[in-house]
């Protein structure tokens, strides 16, 4: 009995000291995941060490806000060490391409755009004094896709959009958001087809310069992680 409850006190000791020293950590620390490990800030810095000129994006966008954000997606970033990468390389891929290297929190010309309201009735409702232009890292555009992120994240997309180029945790939730819904389920169709889902209007010939710049991004990032592409790298 002796030695059983001077185990116990042993235990319940290093119960203690675990608590205590788990409470001492960052949480970023204690909730390291595959998307940590694999965006490091060396790898984040050099996405936005290629913007030139102006950029208020320097000032905005975060490699920890992006990995908090992250982390409440499970599934992003998910499955083997080699489609960890892979997925990793296309969304930045496609926000280097939307962004300029992370340099844009809004689309260039913003609310002076001949269509900044982007408006489509047949899908939605939509503010008429205000305009869904794209905003965040992957320039979350139209009423339907502000209303469909501000309904899973009770936000009011619908009259607030602005709110994606003012809150940087908003922001990065709108390109997760977004990405989760339409473009994860189609990773494994290859890289092509994630371009296909953020932009079908640069597809099928229509604008190949882009469908390209698009391409040598993923295959820059790629390349840096230590991953082969894989297939179907257009649309």
């Amino acid at each position: 009995m002796m030695a059983s409850s001077n185990m116990a006190k042993i235990l319940l000791g290093l119960i203690v000291v675990g608590t205590i020293l788990a409470g001492a950590l960052p949480k970023n620390v204690m909730a390291q995941s595959p998307v940590a490990s694999i965006v490091t800030q060396e790898f984040f810095d050099g996405i936005m060490n290629k913007a030139t000129g102006d950029c208020p994006g320097k000032s905005f966008y975060t490699r920890d806000v992006f990995l908090n954000v992250a982390n409440s997606f499970g599934q992003f970033g998910s499955g083997s060490a080699d489609q960890s990468k892979r997925e990793i390389a296309a969304f930045f891929a496609h926000v280097s391409h939307e962004t300029g290297f992370l340099c844009h929190i809004e689309e260039t010309g913003g609310s002076n755009l001949e269509n900044s309201h982007y408006c489509d009735l047949s899908m939605g409702p939509c503010n008429p004094s205000k305009s869904y232009y794209g905003r965040g890292p992957l320039q979350l555009t139209w009423n339907y896709n502000y209303i469909g992120f501000g309904n899973a994240y009770k936000i009011d997309g619908l009259n607030a959009p602005e709110m994606v180029a003012q809150d940087v945790v908003v922001s990065f939730q709108s390109a997760l958001w977004f990405w989760m819904e339409y473009v994860h389920s189609v990773m494994d169709q290859g890289f092509g087809a994630t371009t296909r889902k953020i932009n079908s209007g640069e597809c099928d010939g229509k604008l190949p310069d882009l469908v390209r710049a698009r391409a040598n991004y993923y295959n820059d990032f790629c390349n840096q992680l230590g991953v082969a592409p894989g297939d179907n790298l257009y649309c």
